[in-house]
């Protein structure tokens, strides 16, 4: 059984992507993604989870960028550079 008192905070990183990438490729992002987590943030080894969604490009807009990207544009810490804008960026330098 796992326990939760010892872990303060749990991040979880989904990483959506097209299909056809290779299980070494997830597994190297994966590796780099939790040492991240590790040392930047400061959490233990333990802390950290990732996961891999597939997305069909035919989906993608449906079910990537409409709702993760551009409904969420200030949450974003590193933008796309393709798709639309949202209507309050679309001025903007």
């Amino acid at each position: 059984m796992r326990h939760w008192a010892k872990v303060e905070a749990v991040p979880h990183v989904v990483v959506k992507l097209w299909p056809r990438k290779s299980d070494a490729q997830k597994q190297a992002l994966t590796d780099i993604l939790s040492r991240g987590v590790m040392e930047i943030l400061g959490y233990g080894e333990d802390a950290a989870s990732v996961a891999f969604e597939e997305i069909a490009p035919e989906d993608w807009s449906k079910h990537v960028y409409d709702p993760n990207i551009l409904s969420k544009w200030g949450q974003l810490t590193k933008a796309p550079g393709y798709g639309p804008l949202p209507s309050d960026q679309r001025n903007k330098p």
